[in-house]
């Protein structure tokens, strides 16, 4: 898992009218849950700081400075203006080296699936899988292999095994499928 730096400074004023002055000035409040304490951490960041953390498909550990104090956490939440798309607040979870923690991870299918090779139409239908493990041991991506994927056939959850990750979807969620194309249906009752 890659990491991302980023600092923050220690916040006191919740509420309203704080977090309208702070959203003034450019900073984003945060707040980081969990850890030892289990005492939420308020903070601000700043929008420039972010915006490569937020704007990518990638999962990121991050490093939190605040203040004197460092912080891994990953990026749980991020609320979003509906009209303006400005973010308005973000939920850093606490991770350590020995509580699992739940994320989504994205999806990647290798191979040219041989159905494909026959005329079908490989389609993609959960994009991200839900995942519990120790931070260290989550992917950047899930790989899934497809070059045995025959015409009509598709991958569930439970067909998928990773050493170290726990699987929450589903397990007969489809993850990805081979679907007969009109061309191929048309073919195919052409020859019959």
């Amino acid at each position: 898992m890659k990491t991302f730096e980023l600092a923050g400074e220690l916040r006191n004023d919740l509420g309203k009218k704080a977090t309208k002055a702070f959203r003034k000035e450019e900073k984003i409040p945060a707040v980081i849950y969990g850890g030892e304490n289990k005492d939420a951490i308020h903070l601000t960041v700043t929008n420039s700081d972010v915006r490569k953390l937020i704007y990518t498909p990638e999962i990121f550990l991050v490093d939190l400075t605040v203040g004197k104090d460092n912080y891994k956490a990953i990026l749980k939440d991020v609320q979003v203006h509906p009209v303006t798309d400005a973010i308005l607040h973000l939920d850093f979870l606490h991770v350590s080296e020995n509580a699992p923690i739940v994320i989504d991870v994205p999806v990647v299918l290798d191979g040219l699936a041989d159905g494909v090779k026959a005329g079908g139409k490989l389609s993609l239908d959960l994009r991200k899988l839900k995942v519990k493990a120790l931070y260290n041991k989550i992917p950047e991506k899930v790989h899934i292999d497809v070059t045995n994927l025959a015409l009509g056939k598709s991958i569930q959850i439970g067909e998928l095994h990773y050493e170290g990750l726990e699987l929450l979807n589903a397990k007969n969620a489809v993850v990805c499928r081979v679907q007969l194309t009109r061309a191929a249906r048309g073919l195919a009752a052409k020859n019959a």
